[in-house]
């Protein structure tokens, strides 16, 4: 029987509900759209600066966005404002669906496991603010190896921590960046299409795409049911 995959799942917006951050940047930019933007700058400045060899932790970069993305604006940011977007980030509830499919995957015989570009400090309390951390057979953080994904290094780090081969890990993720970087580095790679994403029509592409995590995790226990 071939071996099932070995599961790693990224954090924010794939597991938990990003959309729950949008009240604060509505009080302080005055639109909930300010949200998206502001995260999809935390992703691109944090591989940015991946790229360029500075390494800076995921939180610290999302208080610069924040404060860049206001300064455009004339907007002044608080500390006040600083530790309420760190509370938030840290306490975003899981998708609704996300529980039960996370228990489905693991009765199907699936190891379970993290990789996140927060601090492990940061994932720990998400996890168990969410209900969900004891689903996990270990959790990693981006800041173990000072790479953040989609860089190599990031996806390198876990295989070296459980031993394993490239080619027997599966990421599941709702960025494209993040199945692109998995998918590169020679794993198996699913995407959940959550509000905003979708798939990219241009390099190295998920073999699962689905609408949620119930959704993938059915696909994925079917695609390995038939290989087994």
């Amino acid at each position: 029987m071939a071996a099932l995959p070995l599961i790693v799942f990224d954090v924010n917006e794939t597991l938990l509900d990003l959309e729950t951050m949008e009240p604060i940047f509505e009080r302080i930019f005055g639109e909930r759209a300010a949200m998206r933007l502001w995260f999809a700058n935390l992703i691109m400045y944090s591989a940015a600066l991946t790229v360029a060899g500075c390494y800076v932790p995921f939180t610290d970069i999302g208080a610069a966005v924040m404060k860049m993305l206001a300064d455009t604006r004339g907007i002044k940011i608080t500390d006040n404002d600083k530790m309420e977007l760190t509370e938030k980030f840290s306490t975003m509830p899981p998708h609704r669906e996300v529980p039960a499919a996370l228990r489905k995957l693991r009765d199907a015989g699936f190891r379970l496991f993290t990789l996140t570009d927060n601090l492990l400090e940061v994932q720990n309390r998400q996890l168990q603010h969410g209900g969900i951390v004891d689903l996990f057979e270990r959790r990693f953080s981006a800041d173990g190896v000072k790479h953040h994904k989609p860089s190599r290094q990031a996806y390198a780090y876990v295989e070296k921590e459980l031993g394993a081969q490239p080619s027997q890990f599966c990421l599941i993720a709702c960025h494209p960046w993040d199945t692109l970087g998995a998918v590169a580095a020679g794993w198996e790679a699913a995407l959940i299409k959550r509000v905003g994403n979708d798939v990219l029509g241009v390099g190295p592409q998920p073999h699962i795409v689905g609408n949620d995590l119930n959704d993938v995790a059915d696909q994925l226990i079917r695609r390995h049911r038939l290989a087994a």
